[in-house]
């Protein structure tokens, strides 16, 4: 038996579409468990947060993981990346009320983001100064309210940008989801993991 982790939300019920579209049969638990079988018992399923995947692929209480490129981007997390799934896409952006917000050459730029490494490096490679301000949610509120000159976060559709007067002013990655792997699971569950990759390519 191989263990995967699972995102909450949108991400696992697309992932869950794939994995009945293979034919692994799968039913959510409708009760608050954290962890599910498939009705072979060749597969357990934990139900962790997105940013929690890699972790817990990392530190070994699963051997594989669905978890976004920018969860990947921000964690560094030690782990082998095995398999672009294409779905969960959205885009990392810089945002803000107006492009002039990035042309402070001579000053520190204030940046929202709960994305800190991400932004950190983002803004390096650009030679700009950056104030990074960590918040956990409504990173949009930050400019509006004078917090922040600009924010860096993910956005699929943009609509809660635009709702708050917002627009995308630089493209930082796009990201999907990715199949991960536990490095020791590779290796010792590899004739387990091969098979599960190999059905979901």
């Amino acid at each position: 038996m191989i263990t995967i982790a699972l995102p909450k939300g949108r991400l696992m019920d697309e992932t869950i579409d794939i994995l009945k579209g293979v034919g692994i049969e799968v039913e959510i638990p409708s009760s608050r468990r954290l962890f599910f079988f498939d009705k072979s018992n060749r597969y357990r399923f934990l139900i962790v947060r997105a940013q929690d995947v890699a972790t817990y692929v990392e530190y070994s209480a699963a051997d594989l993981g669905i978890v976004g490129k920018d969860v990947l981007e921000e964690t560094k997390s030690d782990v082998f990346e095995l398999l672009d799934l294409g779905i969960g896409y959205c885009k990392m952006v810089v945002a803000g009320k107006e492009p002039e917000c990035l042309n402070k050459k001579t000053s520190t730029v204030k940046v929202a983001t709960k994305f800190v490494n991400i932004a950190k490096k983002h803004f390096l490679k650009k030679g700009m100064n950056a104030e990074i301000i960590k918040l956990y949610g409504s990173i949009e509120l930050a400019p509006l309210l004078g917090i922040a000159d600009c924010i860096v976060d993910i956005v699929s559709t943009g609509t809660t940008l635009k709702e708050n007067g917002l627009s995308v002013i630089e493209n930082i990655f796009e990201s999907t989801a990715i199949l991960v792997s536990n490095k020791i699971s590779y290796y010792t569950k590899n004739v387990q993991i091969k098979e599960f990759l190999n059905l979901i390519k």
